[in-house]
Order: structure tokens, then sequence, then C-alpha cells
């Protein structure tokens, strides 16, 4: 006889889940951390463009395709693996752009060999502001905690009801932390960038953003669906330290 083995799902606390094995941590923690790593790298340097109707050409800055995506594996590993283990992925997503900043800084510096032609491409592509580097990363830190723990705590108060509220509204409140860190530190008083126009772009990259993560909804509910059936467990956030620096998981 054939069919479907359905996988028993239990909702658990979150502190019981130490030193349990789970299937798909691991590649949802790397799945978060590449798409964070490239989207700084290949998408940060770039200002697309594309034709609007009835608004005409629309300047966009090319990393907030996919970047967004790292707030939607944000909440995946909150709602279904719990704070702490999103918290240590926050941290391993910090020390990889640390890394990538600091890697990057060197090879551009390195002395090009008088037979190599492409020092100038890498010092354009590569060569970042320092300031905006570290306003990045920043903004990063902060608006994933802040995700991370909003959504963690809706949880426990929706009694792990109505995903799609917490999910937005858990991005809602990180990316506009992330907005809020970043675009000021980067762009504040830079030449170029008016006081205004710091403003606008904010205010309307965190409802793109938003609106971004809307959109994948139906995504996000298939995909916690999913995990959470082949791990078995529901995670619930009711007793956890959700302090940034603890260091329990």
């Amino acid at each position: 006889m054939t069919g479907v083995v359905m996988e028993e799902i239990q909702r658990v606390e979150a502190g019981s889940l130490h030193g349990r094995p789970l299937r798909y941590f691991d590649l949802v923690m790397a799945a978060f951390v590449v798409i964070l790593l490239l989207s700084n790298i290949l998408g940060a340097g770039k200002v697309a463009e594309i034709d609007l109707p009835l608004v005409g050409l629309w300047p966009f800055g090319a990393g907030i395709l996919f970047f967004p995506l790292s707030y939607v594996i944000g909440d995946l590993l909150t709602e279904v693996y719990g704070y702490a283990r999103a918290r240590r992925c926050i941290w391993v997503g910090t020390a990889a752009m640390l890394f990538m900043a600091f890697m990057a800084w060197v090879v551009v510096k390195l002395p090009p060999a008088p037979s190599w032609t492409g020092q100038a491409a890498y010092e354009q592509v590569f060569g970042q502001v320092p300031r905006i580097v570290m306003a990045s990363i920043a903004a990063f830190w902060a608006g994933e905690f802040v995700n991370s723990v909003v959504l963690a705590r809706m949880k426990v108060w929706t009694g792990g009801k109505y995903l799609w509220t917490r999910t937005i509204g858990s991005t809602v409140a990180g990316q506009g932390v992330d907005s809020l860190i970043f675009y000021p530190l980067a762009f504040w008083g830079a030449a170029g960038w008016t006081n205004e126009l710091v403003l606008q772009v904010m205010l309307t990259q965190w409802a793109l953003k938003v609106s971004w993560e809307a959109l994948l909804t139906p995504v996000t509910y298939a995909v916690v669906g999913f995990l959470k059936r082949r791990e078995g467990v529901d995670v619930f956030d009711e007793r956890t330290d959700f302090t940034p620096f603890a260091a329990r998981v």
C-alpha cells in the first residue's frame, strides 16, 4: 500500500531544542549568509533603471531585488527554529560581512602587477567607501535583531496563528530600523546628497522592501510549512533571553 507519510508537528518551547538534531537548519543558515553576501557584492554598487508606465524612468539600487530575501530567510529561521538560532545566524552573517569588507580592502590595496589591467575595475566594484560599509553592517545587525525579536514575540502573542501578520509586521519594524540607520549614516551630509534626498530614498527603499516581503508571503507560507513538517516541531520563544549577546543556542 502506498500513501503520504504525514509528519507530526509538536509545539515546543525554544529552550527544549537544545542539542536536538535539526535536518535543515544548517542549509537555511548557509542560504541566509550566501544571499546576504551576494546581495552586497553584486547588487550594492549598481544603480539600475526601469521604465514604469505612467511614471517614466525610475532608478533603483539593484541590491533591493535580492537583499530582502535575507529578511525572508531571517523570518524562516525565527519562525521555524526560534530566536536563539536566528541570533546565531545574524552573528555569523555579521562576521561574514566584516570579513568580506576586510578582504575587499586588502585585495584592492594590493599593488597590481604591471601586466594586469583590471585594477580600476576592481577599485570601482570592490573599493567601497568605509562609511557606507560600516553603515551597511550596523544597519543589517540592528535591523535583523529587531526583525527576529518582533516576530518571535508576535508568535507567542498570536499563539502561532496569522503568520502573515508577524512576517510583515516584523519586516516593517526591522527594515524601518535598517533604513533609519543606514541612509543617515551612509549619506547624510555626503556630496550630492541633500537631506531631503536622503529622507526620500530612505522612505522609498523601506516601502519597497516591505512590499517585497508582502508579495513573497505565499512563498514564506509554503517554505515554513515544509520545514515545520520535516523538522516535526513548532518553536515558541516563551522563556527566551532576547539579549543579542546571549551565548546559549
